[in-house]
């Protein structure tokens, strides 16, 4: 053969498919409740580093500063539906609710401005991490992120 028919024999072979990966629900699961627990975890086991750090940093500071002014972290023995969504809130952060828990040693102190103003950042940063864990968990089913 010539080295012109080798070249067209090459040419004309059909090309092997690429495989594409079908998202799995599952998958996309175990994503999200990784991202709850660690925030930006979820994004970072998809090589959404951007978004993994940014989501680590943002809600590791919330938490960080919420607690250092002395916010509430609510317990899940809240007397009243407020004390319960603060807590669902509070533990949207995942693991960092552990970290408010121990940064609040001296407890809440909200009969002061910072306090109050701590206990909002406490409640962003769940509610940020959720909507992470969320995007995380959209993105890994294939929708557009």
């Amino acid at each position: 053969m010539s080295d012109e028919t080798k070249e067209i024999a090459q040419t004309a072979a059909p090309e092997e498919p690429t495989k594409t990966v079908q998202p799995s629900e599952s998958r996309a699961l175990a994503l999200a409740v990784a991202g709850w627990l660690l925030p930006g975890l979820g994004h970072a086991l998809q090589r959404m580093w951007g978004r993994a750090v940014a989501m680590f940093l943002v809600v590791g500071l919330l938490v960080i500063v919420g607690a250092s002014m002395r916010g509430n972290v609510f317990t899940p023995r809240g007397g009243d539906a407020f004390d319960t969504l603060g807590y669902i809130a509070d533990l949207g952060t995942g693991s960092f609710y552990f970290v408010g828990k121990a940064v609040e040693r001296n407890g809440a102190d909200v009969s002061h401005a910072n306090g109050d103003y701590g206990t909002r950042f406490l409640a962003t940063a769940g509610v940020l991490n959720l909507l992470a864990a969320l995007h995380a968990y959209e993105a890994a089913r294939g929708r557009k992120a």
